[in-house]
């Protein structure tokens, strides 16, 4: 006999946040990739743009562990947008310096980026934008701003562009 699943008795938020979040960050590789970026060597880019982070920092701004934002980084150095030089403050930290190129693939990938979130709520009508994203900052700044702690971490799945 086969037992009955449990009935929904709320909206399944899960699958709501997931399959969206997947969504649009597969929209977002897609768009990046046109100008030859990740969305984690934009995110680099445009945070090393903003004042002198070391690598760490960076990484820990895109969520990103170390072996993630090596493999980044050089991805950046080969294509000449930004290079590792010795930090002005910690002669032991690198900072990821960003090259005139660097800076400009910046600026035309944060265009992409714009242009890509603007479409997904241009899907909604014009009252449900701002309520959408005040409801989801409300949530990540407080309810859901920080994982809770357990033995084994669950991967996470997405990358954050502040």
């Amino acid at each position: 006999m086969t037992a009955l699943a449990p009935a929904n008795t709320v909206t399944d938020l899960s699958y709501l946040l997931d399959h969206t979040s997947h969504v649009l960050k597969s929209r977002m590789t897609a768009a990046l990739s046109e100008i030859g970026l990740t969305p984690r060597m934009h995110c680099v880019l445009v945070h090393a743009l903003e004042e002198e982070r070391t690598q760490i920092q960076l990484a820990e701004i895109g969520d990103m562990d170390k072996t993630t934002m090596v493999v980044t980084v050089d991805a950046l150095e080969k294509t000449g947008l930004a290079e590792r030089r010795p930090s002005s403050t910690d002669r032991r930290a690198r900072i990821i310096a960003v090259s005139e190129k660097g800076a400009e693939t910046a600026r035309r990938g944060q265009e992409i980026v714009d242009r890509v979130h603007a479409e997904a709520l241009g899907a909604l009508p014009d009252g449900e934008r701002d309520v959408l994203v005040r409801a989801l900052r409300r949530l990540a700044e407080g309810h859901l701003s920080t994982p809770v702690e357990q033995a084994q971490p669950v991967r996470r799945q997405r990358e954050r562009n502040k």
